[in-house]
């Protein structure tokens, strides 16, 4: 990575957003790494279209509808280094506890059980896979950052390794040493 800045973008795929409150959860050390980083996509910020040559995304959650598998894509393609945060990223987590079940079981569970109006609904809701996908099954993920969610303080390691050009080593950042 160059001189100039860092460019960083944060994206929430199918997840409960653990992820981005142990980022926020990083506090003043949020602060230090302002002056070299970005932020250019984010839910955090107010920016609609993901933008091209990003330097790091962390992306949070499982890939469980076709817009996530386009969404992933078109990140990959525009990110030198792509980075799996937290457990539904990296496995699929709980957003795959679904995979046990038929999508039409799926449905008629949360739409069509113990509702005044039982019935699907034809507009608003995305296609669903027929099974949730860590990241890496739907694209090339460069770093793999652990658990539900990661700590505030590796996140903040993986955050300072990548923005200084280096590799983070996970072994002694989280408690499964991978």
């Amino acid at each position: 990575m160059n001189g100039d800045k860092v460019k960083i973008a944060t994206v929430w795929l199918d997840g409960c957003s653990g992820c981005h409150m142990s980022l926020l959860d990083m506090d003043e050390r949020l602060l230090e790494l302002a002056g070299k980083i970005e932020l250019v996509y984010s839910p955090l910020v107010d920016a609609k279209e993901f933008p091209e040559n990003v330097d790091v995304t962390l992306v949070e959650g499982a890939v469980a509808t076709e817009e996530d598998v386009h969404k992933i894509r078109r990140i990959r393609s525009r990110t030198k280094t792509l980075v799996s945060l937290g457990d539904c990223a990296v496995t699929a987590n709980v957003p795959s506890m679904r995979n046990s079940c038929s999508l039409k079981s799926v449905f008629d569970v949360a739409y069509t059980r113990d509702v005044l109006n039982p019935q699907v609904p034809v507009e608003g809701v995305p296609p669903l896979l027929a099974r949730v996908r860590p990241v890496h099954e739907v694209v090339e993920v460069d770093v793999y950052v652990p658990g539900c969610p990661p700590s505030a303080d590796t996140i903040h390691y993986v955050l300072s390794e990548l923005v200084e050009g280096r590799r983070p080593e996970l072994a002694e950042h989280t408690r499964f040493g991978i």
